[in-house]
């Protein structure tokens, strides 16, 4: 998790040809795996080589990994495509210029620490097919200012909102119930 955590001047990956088939390099920026090793179709994004402020995810990837985007502080907008089933836990952790990122309704659940300590992100929408949010899924998000909860929650982890100093605004649905509210949530 994280491996190249960090690594802002990283312009190329080289793998063994024994790796072939379980690693792919596509365009020149993206690091991927296959998320079913009988699968031709490599659809995890493990690692990226691009530190640029807007990124478009290719449209066949359904996973991405733990601690990918962690810390990338020039990212300011990332597309996400409709594919997407699984964003990690720390995914976003601490990009403090992310402004907007719009979450799939092929996500389930928002990973604990997914977005923490996005300084920048003033809104979001969680998409009716959510059903978790975990702990500290939006902790730190200091100029978040609204936030819409559908009614297919059922779980908010412990300070999934903790420390959101600007947030003005949460908009629940009377069917709201749900089943677990974490501590300071």
């Amino acid at each position: 998790e994280g491996v190249l955590n960090e690594c802002i001047k990283l312009n190329d990956i080289k793998y063994l040809p024994s790796n072939e088939n379980k690693f792919q390099y596509y365009q020149k920026t993206f690091f991927l795996c296959k998320s079913d090793i009988t699968s031709n179709i490599y659809d995890s994004l493990i690692s990226i080589t691009s530190n640029s402020e807007t990124i478009n995810l290719p449209p066949f990837i359904k996973i991405i990994f733990p601690n990918m985007f962690s810390k990338c502080t020039s990212l300011k907008q990332i597309i996400l495509p409709s594919s997407m089933t699984e964003i990690g836990d720390y995914a976003f952790n601490d990009c403090v210029s992310l402004k907007q990122i719009a979450i799939p309704s092929s996500i389930i659940e928002i990973k604990s620490y997914a977005f923490s300590g996005c300084l920048s992100l003033t809104q979001i929408t969680i998409p009716p097919s959510v059903t978790k949010i975990g702990s500290d899924a939006f902790s730190f998000c200091s100029s978040l200012k609204q936030i819409a909860i559908p009614s297919s929650v059922t779980e908010i982890g412990s300070n999934a909102f903790y420390e959101c100093s600007s947030l003005k605004q949460i908009t629940i649905p009377s069917t709201f119930n749900p089943k677990i509210i974490g501590l300071y949530s």
